[in-house]
């Protein structure tokens, strides 16, 4: 209530008399210093602070998003996808060499792991169905025992 009256009569007591009386600073006048009760060097000090972290910050998350660019890439490239450029831009903003969190890692080289192990002579067998790879393994040392007894029965040799 008294902010309403003050701002009226105040606002046309200026027009009355010009302004030409001494200028007092009301409360929303005040410098940002001032209002958060700091000094001036304390005030800029404390923005310097703000503006580091924030910089700090920025730094983190272009580094999450180069290290998702490339989790990507890698991917692309495994199932032979077109590359994307924004991800090569990531990459290159940070500066190009890019570490993978330890778990991403880790799931990649098991990817990897996994598909050596399909893309084997042996994988590919135990992709086919109703073959029993144990038995196989089994005739297979009967097998070479026999040729072995064979080959020192022979007289030839």
């Amino acid at each position: 209530m008294a902010f309403m009256v003050k701002s009226m009569v105040g606002g046309q007591l200026k027009n009355l008399t010009g302004g030409l009386g001494g200028e007092e600073k009301s409360e929303g006048e005040k410098s940002p210093a001032e209002a958060q009760g700091m000094t001036r060097e304390e005030y800029e000090e404390y923005q310097r602070q703000l503006v580091e972290e924030k910089m700090e910050r920025d730094a983190q998350f272009a580094q999450r998003k180069a290290e998702r660019a490339t989790v990507r890439s890698h991917f692309r490239d495994k199932y032979r996808l077109p590359k994307n450029e924004t991800d090569d831009n990531q990459i290159q903003l940070v500066g190009g060499d890019v570490e993978l969190p330890k778990e991403l890692a880790k799931m990649i080289e098991q990817d990897n792991e996994e598909e050596e192990e399909k893309n084997s002579v042996i994988g590919q067998l135990s992709n086919i169905q109703n073959l029993d790879l144990d038995s196989l393994k089994d005739k297979a040392s009967a097998t070479l025992e026999d040729l072995k007894q064979s080959a020192e029965k022979c007289s030839l040799m």
